[in-house]
């Protein structure tokens, strides 16, 4: 009998239980998703070290699952909350008939049991189909083919994800049972809104609060460009207590401040049913300023998170300078018996396997710093960085050394006389400033000696392979001007010029990577990287980073307007019988639709204004660190791309909660 119950419920009730279907599907189907994405490595041609990869980004995954657990446990209990709140006076009907609060929570938990399986079930399904095309996705990020198209089900993210929702919808289950047996029969049949209201009557202290609050996201958006994303700074981490006390303030002062503003237009508060809506937008953000200011900042994390995630990927994989096949340097102390390269390969026996092999050292040049030349060219946090020691040092390469280099390139040799030098940087954030300091100078000296600069452009070539453009000043000088210095840094380059390079490539990569796995090798500890693996590392980087990002952001995104959706939804329900008010003095359909449409606008609209607001600044400080380190990004394309999900789905959840709105407004009786 009561299994008929629940399900006559679920049926009666489904666009009531919609938004929370739609929550359900939604929240399952991203879970599966993410937590099936080791399982793709069965279709795709991946080497063991990507394959590597791929297992460490599924347990990342896998940690981040465990916060977004909470998140969406969260969120469920907010939306089953709004349910029971809109089926009081039916649940008190039950009552009234003589039906016990054991027997309601029975009906409740088998309605809970029945929206879950159908959620998980469709959920799931969406999910396994959606997960093939992460298969593509995850093929093109980590650049492989794809071994054959196979329909990939991962059994593994399946149970995880029922065990996952199955707890929630437990807890939901308990949560209804405790909250039933409080309610009392007076309670139900008289339901009432009981909000978190918290009024601002007058006029002047809201309007003080929305001032107070504008000032201070105006500074914090002046104190995060000032300093940029430097979290050791004091002034950093004001500008994010500024900006998150100024969004309370923006919505805590803001209703009650536009209140008051319009009111004073009487051409515009006066017309037609501007009157209603104006007190119906003030009265949901000043009952919700505090639900409404955290989907604000749900939704700048969103935002910016999934810009930056995207562009990063692009800017990380850009940023990688590997012309030689591969590449090894190990740091060098005074105490050190082993000096150089050469000492290191006829120590450690290595065969180059007939491969091109070359060797070099770099010196740290005394009594000269990078500030000492290009620290009246610049400006801001970068002429701040050099005052405070950082990036000064300034390293050199012998002439002969740089020349070996440029042979095993295939490129022309460059001679110097004894009394000249070269400029060499591709370090972005010193390349301007370098080039400024070429045009306004033509020597340069080194231990109280001038040397002249023969190059009149910085000169960008790499001597080595890295995983981003970290040269920050090299001068390239003769031989005798660090003739009496001990070197600071050793590095091998190797070109394979053997037939078989598949071999050359897993022999040389397995060698380095055993420095990683089992440590030093008589003493020696090798850095280094084949060409292949960096590619493969940054790749991987760029890849956690865009999914983690990617996952927090459709979460946080799915939660910002399910909260949003439900918070109007349950207004509507609070507000019938001033709809019915608004008939009675003439009110159409098409007029009280309009209003229902102009505020559900209005009430999505704002935290998400605001929240763009904050991530135009957000991204732009992201996005200029992030040229500094890698080059030029393609954010404009990335926040294109993240304007359309959110199009989509904060769209999608509008228009639901829209037709959800006019629905039980017209069917109310």
């Amino acid at each position: 009998m009561y299994s008929k119950i629940a399900l006559g419920n679920v049926r009666k009730s489904f666009k009531d239980y919609a938004i929370y279907f739609l929550t359900l599907t939604f929240a399952v189907c991203i879970f599966y998703c993410f937590n099936s994405i080791e399982s793709q490595k069965a279709v795709l041609d991946m080497s063991a070290s990507q394959a590597g990869y791929m297992e460490s980004i599924n347990q990342l995954l896998s940690m981040v699952s465990v916060f977004v657990v909470f998140i969406l446990g969260g969120l469920i209990l907010y939306a089953n909350n709004f349910l029971i709140k809109k089926r009081k006076k039916e649940l008190g009907v039950y009552m009234t008939l003589g039906m016990g609060k054991s027997k309601i929570s029975k009906i409740l938990v088998l309605e809970t049991f029945i929206v879950g399986i159908l959620s998980l079930v469709v959920g799931l399904g969406v999910g396994i189909l959606l997960s093939q095309g992460l298969s593509v996705f995850t093929a093109k990020l980590f650049e492989v083919g794809m071994t054959q198209f196979r329909f990939v089900i991962s059994f593994s993210a399946i149970i995880k994800t029922i065990i996952y929702f199955g707890l929630i919808f437990l807890f939901v289950m308990f949560f209804n049972t405790i909250i039933i047996s409080k309610y009392k029969l007076i309670d139900l049949l008289n339901a009432s809104k009981k909000s978190e209201t918290i009024k601002v009557k007058n006029p002047i202290l809201s309007l003080l609060i929305f001032l107070v609050a504008v000032i201070m996201l105006i500074t914090a958006y002046g104190i995060v460009l000032k300093v940029g994303l430097n979290e050791m700074s004091s002034l950093f981490n004001l500008s994010i207590v500024l900006g998150i006390i100024g969004t309370l303030g923006f919505f805590y002062g803001g209703a009650g401040f536009l209140l008051a503003m319009i009111q004073r237009s009487q051409n515009i508060y006066l017309k037609k049913l501007n009157i209603f809506v104006v007190r119906q937008i003030h009265s949901n953000i000043n009952t919700n300023f505090l639900s409404v200011s955290l989907i604000c900042l749900m939704l700048f994390i969103t935002i910016g998170g999934l810009s930056t995630g995207l562009s990063m990927k692009t800017s990380i994989e850009n940023g990688i300078v590997a012309p030689f096949d591969a590449s090894a340097y190990m740091y060098v102390d005074d105490e050190d018996e082993i000096k150089t390269m050469q000492q290191v390969v006829e120590k450690l026996n290595f065969d180059f396997k007939g491969n091109e092999h070359m060797f070099f050292e770099a010196y740290r040049l005394e009594g000269i710093s990078t500030g000492d030349l290009i620290l009246p060219y610049v400006t801001g946090t970068l002429k701040d960085q050099l005052e405070n020691g950082y990036w000064n040092s300034i390293n050199a390469i012998k002439i002969s050394d740089y020349n070996k280099i440029q042979h095993l390139l295939g490129k022309d040799s460059i001679t110097l006389n004894d009394h000249q030098i070269l400029v060499t940087s591709n370090f972005s954030k010193f390349l301007e400033p370098l080039k400024v300091y070429l045009k306004n100078n033509s020597e340069i000296k080194i231990n109280g000696e001038t040397f002249e600069i023969k190059n009149k452009d910085v000169m960008t070539d790499a001597t080595y392979n890295s995983a981003l453009a970290d040269n920050i000043l090299t001068l390239i000088v003769p031989d005798k001007v660090v003739s009496s210095l001990e070197p600071t840094m050793t590095y091998m380059n190797i070109q394979y010029t053997a037939q078989d390079k598949v071999e050359a490539e897993s022999y040389f990569g397995d060698y380095l990577n055993s420095f990683f796995e089992e440590g030093s090798k008589d003493g020696i500890f090798l850095i280094g990287y084949t060409k292949q693996q960096i590619y493969e590392n940054s790749r991987a980087t760029s890849t956690v980073v865009l999914y983690v990002g990617l996952y927090l952001g459709i979460v946080f995104l799915l939660s910002s307007a399910a909260v949003l959706a439900l918070q109007q939804l349950s207004e509507a329900s609070d507000s019938i019988e001033r709809y019915k008010s608004l008939r009675k003095i003439g009110a159409t359909q098409k007029m009280i639709n309009k209003t229902i449409f102009i505020q559900t606008l209005i009430y999505f609209a704002l935290p998400l204004v605001l929240g763009m607001i904050h991530a135009v600044f957000g991204i732009y400080v992201v996005n200029k660190d992030l040229t500094s380190l890698y080059g030029q990004s393609d954010i404009l394309v990335s926040s294109i791309m993240t304007m359309m999900g959110i199009i989509v789905i904060y769209g999608g959840y509008f228009l639901t909660t829209y037709v959800g709105y006019k629905s039980i407004i017209k069917n109310a009786k």
